[in-house]
C-alpha cells in the first residue's frame, strides 16, 4: 500500500499504438492513474466510461487520465474505439507496475490478479489520493470532486 504523499513509482509502459509512456511525461501535471482488470468486462467498461465522461473537466483542471491493465494493444484499441475512450490505455503485461502501486494481489477466493485502484498524483509526482476497491459507477465524478479539493 502506497502512503499518501509518497513519491509515485516510476513506470514506462506501451500504449495501444506501442508508443512508450512514463511517469516523467506527466511532470508538472496532475495525473489520474487507474488500474483495472480487463477491457470489455462490465465493471471496467462502466469505470472507463465514467472517467471518459469526466475527462474534459479533469483536463480543464490540468489533469490527465491514464488507464493500465494487462490487456494487449489490440484489445485496448478495440476497447477505445467501441466506447469512445478519450484517454490513453497502457499495457502492463508482467504486472510489474501494478506490483509497484499495490494494484496486484489477492482477490476473491485467494486468486492473484489486478486490484481495481486509482491514484491521484500531483504535479510533483506524489500520490495525494488512493482509491482502493473502486466502485466503477460514478468514479469519474468522484475523482473530479476530489481533484477540485486538491487544487483549491
Amino acid at each position: 500500500m502506497k502512503k499518501l504523499m509518497s513519491i509515485a513509482p516510476d513506470f514506462t509502459l506501451p500504449d495501444e499504438t506501442g508508443k512508450l509512456h512514463s511517469l516523467h511525461d506527466y511532470k508538472h501535471k496532475w495525473l489520474i492513474l487507474y488500474f483495472y482488470p480487463k477491457d470489455e468486462t462490465p465493471g471496467c467498461t462502466i469505470e472507463a466510461c465514467s472517467l471518459r465522461d469526466a475527462r474534459d473537466d479533469l483536463v480543464a483542471l490540468g489533469a490527465e487520465v491514464v488507464g493500465v491493465s494487462r490487456d494487449n494493444a489490440h484489445s485496448h484499441s478495440k476497447f477505445i474505439v467501441k466506447h469512445s475512450i478519450n484517454f490513453m490505455l497502457l499495457t502492463d503485461a508482467d504486472h510489474a507496475v501494478m506490483d509497484a502501486y499495490g494494484a496486484w494481489g489477492k482477490k476473491q477466493f485467494g486468486r492473484e490478479g489486478i486490484l481495481r485502484k486509482t491514484f491521484i498524483i500531483n504535479p510533483k509526482g506524489r500520490i495525494v489520493k488512493e482509491y482502493g476497491r473502486v466502485t466503477p459507477l460514478g468514479h469519474g465524478e468522484q475523482v473530479l470532486k476530489d481533484l477540485k479539493q486538491f487544487i483549491k
